[in-house]
């Protein structure tokens, strides 16, 4: 009871010093600006209206107050507190003007400023007789700012009409105002809504080959005086247009410049340097690519009618295939024909080959801290078609070095070898109509894995398959063929000794063969970052030696496996889906979820997914409150897991779900309060897993997480630390699962056997 009441007198006191304590730091005259608030009066708004309008309003006025968290100023206390720094360096100067924030003083409020804007706004809005009203009032050294705006009825759309000419150009103009105009009769005039019709039309003509064509070219004339609060809009192309602005082009001349450098022109060239290419010119004196990368690449073929989706489409082609740093585009009006475009392409090469090299310190949910060394080795152009060749290998080490099972600890090396075609390569020819350019991708891979004192897996990878993008938001990956190869080693007596007692640990060092497609389809918009709502979703689905079961007729229930090379091979349908969305609270603040679903099926030459293919739970992208594999399946609980290992704890089914708060608290550092949940379940019983199966009880398994923690925003990364207990322990007998009354932060022993830490790099999702 002493220590509630300690910490409540410590919040009051943190309460005075941060709320109270800033204008005291103000000069005699001074007074802290609090803000500013908007009323709207109007008998003929609806509440509703009236309360979105203001916060419309509110939004415009200038300047802004200093942040607030609950009512308090941290930044500005933090401003104060510094005191001004002698030098511009140390920890004073860093506090006071990189973490801190400089007061907002009333002085700094024009009043009239404010009010002027709020007018037009509101006049923008069809409130043609807005009145607005501004007044202040304050109390002690603090002051704040109050606006009253009356703004009448609002005039609506009467007409619409487009006064056009003979011009070939009006006509389209014409036809496109009466079919889908934004400008609607009967809807409120908006001056936003007139500039976004001209927008539509101006894209709307580029993409018919008006190149020459803007927006600023449309004029837009209200009458307001011929109805009851109504107007009428009349469209019109201004008399002073271009006459080339009136007139459509297309293309002539394609002029490809593939390894461009500043101060150079086609003057400088030589006539061998010189290559035409079906209806592309190429201007090169190194022959740096094939020529049929610009056929794939290029959308426009001479001739064609300029239009605004090709010209993107081709620009968007050349920058995503990764071999040129500068893409410059230019459209010049022809010197032989009228109304012709030619079209010239600057591109400026990245260097053909680089090396990288990163060294990482991780630790994990599971007691483990280690390092790990990668290098990479990449030729972005290895046979003049863009292809990117990566060869990496790496290195690592994890240690235990704590604990009573110190001393088993792992090491790893391998190495990939991959090679992406920026084209499909299939026995039929495939078009893409994407910006994105579509890829052709093979790997190998050999990884090689020693856990001291234990064992030794070898395990191998091959595959090939493609990657295309439809748009932005919607990406597409397909493996025709995904071969895993994974066999034991060097297996020690003392594993042995183990598996006697807990025989789940022997999938861990079966041969595992697995081969079969896989796909997977990616949408998300979380890079709109205007959309109060964003989502990302993933979904896969992996098909493993489901036409090689078939053919052999393998039935594991009736029979002993089919084995290929001497390794039963895996057969089995897995699905995941991963759904994520983010709902922005603030400007520096969010809400973050997630829900991932499993469900993998074995069957013909398998009882039971291969163990690096099984759903597992806990750590620290996952339940954070758990350690890494620690729950389930279900209800069950291994008894014989004494953390020297990673039990054998998956499933055939999972499901998850986070929420997590996200916050800016200053500068670098972010703040988050999260709350996990889920578990892993069997499809069927297992003798040696009791109360492991997926029943209609499955909600009665679910354990339940949370936490809090703080992110470091370094730009390059993001340092992520969480603290995390479970509330609802799943292994635990019925009714007494929920273990809420048991938390003791006080208590050492329960700090030890309930508290995760968890570091990591980058968000959990």
């Amino acid at each position: 009871m002493r220590g509630s009441y300690l910490v409540y007198g410590l919040g009051v006191l943190l309460f005075f010093a941060v709320g109270c304590g800033n204008t005291k730091y103000l000069a005699e005259g001074e007074l802290l600006y609090t803000g500013g608030s908007v009323k709207v009066e109007d008998s003929i708004l609806r509440k509703k209206e009236r309360k979105a309008l203001a916060s419309e309003l509110k939004g415009l006025l200038r300047p802004k107050p200093n942040k607030q968290i609950l009512g308090l100023r941290p930044k500005l206390w933090i401003y104060n507190l510094a005191g001004e720094p002698k030098k511009e360096k140390g920890i004073r100067y860093w506090l006071r003007n990189k973490v801190g924030e400089a007061p907002v003083l009333f002085s700094q409020v024009d009043l009239d400023y404010n009010a002027s804007l709020l007018r037009n706004y509101t006049e923008n809005r069809g409130y043609f007789k807005v009145r607005v009203s501004a007044d202040s009032t304050t109390r002690g050294k603090k002051a704040s700012a109050e606006y009253v705006v009356k703004p009448y009825q609002q005039y609506m759309i009467k007409e619409v009409n487009f006064i056009s000419d003979s011009t070939k150009l009006s006509k389209q103009i014409r036809r496109m105002v009466e079919r889908r105009s934004k400008l609607k009769v009967g809807k409120p005039y908006d001056l936003d809504v007139i500039k976004a019709e001209r927008e539509r039309i101006d894209m709307r003509m580029k993409e018919r080959g008006y190149y020459y064509f803007n927006p600023d070219y449309l004029l837009a004339q209200v009458d307001s005086t011929k109805g009851d609060h109504e107007v009428i809009i009349n469209l019109k192309i201004k008399d002073e247009t271009p006459s080339k602005a009136k007139q459509a082009y297309t293309i002539n001349d394609i002029v490809v410049y593939p390894n461009f450098t500043l101060g150079k022109d086609s003057m400088q060239y030589k006539k061998a340097d010189i290559l035409q290419y079906g209806d592309i010119t190429i201007i090169d004196s190194t022959d740096t690519f094939t020529p049929n990368v610009f056929d794939r690449t290029l959308y426009f073929k001479k001739g064609d009618l300029y239009n605004r989706t090709d010209h993107n489409l081709t620009l968007n082609r050349f920058v995503n295939l990764g071999t040129f740093n500068f893409v410059k585009n230019e459209f010049k009006e022809s010197d032989e024909f009228p109304n012709r475009l030619d079209a010239y392409y600057y591109l400026t090469l990245l260097p053909k080959k680089f090396i990288r090299a990163e060294v990482k310190g991780k630790t994990n949910s599971a007691s483990y801290t280690g390092t790990e060394i990668n290098l990479n080795w990449n030729n972005r152009n290895l046979f003049g078609g863009a292809e990117l060749l990566t060869i990496s290998v790496f290195g690592g080490a994890d240690f235990q070095l704590a604990g009573a099972n110190k001393g088993y600890d792992i090491f790893k090396f391998g190495g990939e070898a991959s090679l992406i075609w920026p084209r499909f390569i299939a026995p039929f020819k495939i078009e893409s109509a994407s910006g994105y350019v579509p890829k052709t991708k093979v790997a190998l891979g050999y990884e090689f894995q020693q856990r001291t004192k234990l064992y030794g897996l070898n395990s191998f990878k091959a595959s090939y398959g493609y990657l295309w993008k439809e748009n932005i938001r919607k990406e597409h990956e397909l493996k025709v063929f995904d071969v895993n190869y994974v066999s034991p080693n060097n297996v020690s007596d003392l594993y042995l000794e183990k598996v006697a007692l807990d025989p789940s640990l022997e999938k861990i060092i079966e041969k595992q063969l697995i081969f079969g497609p896989t796909y997977s389809y990616t949408y998300t918009n979380t890079m709109q970052k205007y959309k109060k709502h964003t989502i990302y979703f993933k979904g896969e689905l992996d098909l493993a030696g489901n036409i090689t079961g078939l053919v052999t007729g393998a039935n594991i229930k009736k029979e002993d496996p089919v084995k290929i090379l001497g390794v039963p091979f895996s057969q089995y349908a897995k699905v995941t889906t991963d759904f994520r969305h983010y709902f922005k609270l603030g400007r520096n603040s969010e809400l973050a979820s997630r829900i991932i679903g499993g469900l993998g099926y074995s069957y013909g030459n398998s009882i039971a997914l291969p163990t690096i293919k099984q759903f597992v739970v806990g750590g620290t992208n996952s339940i954070r409150a758990f350690r890494a594999r620690s729950i389930g399946p279900g209800s069950y609980i291994n008894e014989n897991a004494d953390g020297t290992f990673l039990p054998d704890q998956s499933g055939d089914i999972k499901l998850e779900m986070n929420i997590e708060y996200r916050a800016k608290l200053f500068s670098i550092v972010r703040g988050a309060l999260f709350v996990d949940a889920g578990n892993v379940w069997l499809l069927n019983k297992d003798p040696e897993k009791l109360g492991g199966e997926f029943t209609k009880n499955f909600i009665k398994e679910t354990a339940v997480g949370i936490g809090a923690g703080l992110r470091f925003d370094l730009s390059f990364l993001v340092l992520r630390t969480d603290l995390a207990f479970p509330i609802r322990v799943p292994y635990l007998p019925e009714g007494q699962r929920w273990v809420v009354d048991d938390i003791r932060f006080g208590d050492g022993s329960w700090r030890k056997d309930n508290l995760v830490f968890n570091i990591a790099i980058g968000y959990p999702f």
